[in-house]
């Protein structure tokens, strides 16, 4: 009888732990899922591709007197003034610096591109370093307001965080898989209306040395792949990013400008 009692005590015990738990269970709050990130509109990452390229231009801001401050550190890129405060001509058309496009040749700065920061830091952390948090040469708050600096972090985040050894040959500068008939649609109805059928409406050089479409696909494909993303500063070319243009279009629009004449 004493051995029964116990048992059923035990039992009595096990019961009331086991409903305690579950009423712990119950009343616990059920954890809430961080937020997702609103990405970015695509006409605020087309405005931090166009600071990339020249945010002098595009915020209509007058060349800073002098080389960057960051210009001292390298020797190899004799360039002066209005280039050395440009992002691209540090980091690249790329976004690879010295490991992409830039790794040789007259633009070479031994700089590091931005292609691996835009894939491990936040976009609060690129704001924080385009405001020197890393290097206080590198604060471009004194020149670009809050909005261009939100920009410029997000065109970084979610612009430059494209590996374009995957579009591109860089041996040869060639797309290494496109459709240049498809190029050529997407090119007629979009960009031929200011550039020309041949590309030829519009002279980037001079008379001298004339640059046209075809000249600009051939020589820097780079370069072509981020003015057809985001657009040209200065300049009313729409943005493939606001048009919802893919890299694939873009590469086969290459493709087809590849085709067009260079003089």
């Amino acid at each position: 009888m004493k051995k029964t009692k116990t048992i059923l005590g035990i039992l009595v015990v096990l019961f009331l732990g086991m409903a305690l738990l579950a009423a712990c269970a119950e009343s616990a709050p059920t954890p809430t899922p961080a937020p997702t990130p609103t990405p970015p509109a695509p006409a605020t990452v087309a405005l931090g591709g166009k600071l990339y390229d020249n945010w002098m231009k595009t915020a209509q801001i007058a060349t800073p007197q002098g080389n960057s401050p960051l210009w001292a550190t390298q020797t190899t890129n004799t360039r002066t003034g209005s280039d050395t405060w440009r992002c691209k001509e540090c980091h690249g058309w790329d976004y690879k610096g010295k490991d992409g496009a830039y790794g040789k040749g007259s633009h070479l700065t031994g700089f590091p591109g931005v292609y691996g920061a835009s894939t491990t830091k936040t976009t609060a952390e690129l704001a924080a370093i385009v405001k020197g948090s890393v290097n206080p040469n590198h604060n471009f708050s004194t020149y670009l307001n809050a909005e261009q600096i939100s920009a410029l972090a997000a065109f970084l985040k979610a612009g430059a965080v494209i590996d374009e050894t995957q579009y591109i040959d860089y041996a040869t500068k060639k797309p290494k898989s496109a459709d240049a008939s498809k190029g050529k649609q997407l090119y007629d109805g979009t960009c031929a209306a200011c550039h020309g059928a041949d590309g030829k409406m519009l002279n980037f050089g001079s008379a001298e040395a004339p640059e046209y479409v075809g000249t600009l696909a051939l020589d820097n494909p780079w370069e072509f792949l981020h003015k057809v993303r985001f657009g040209n500063p200065g300049a009313a070319m729409p943005s493939g990013v606001e048009q919802q243009w893919s890299i694939q279009d873009i590469i086969d629009t290459l493709s087809h400008a590849q085709t067009l004449p260079v003089k």
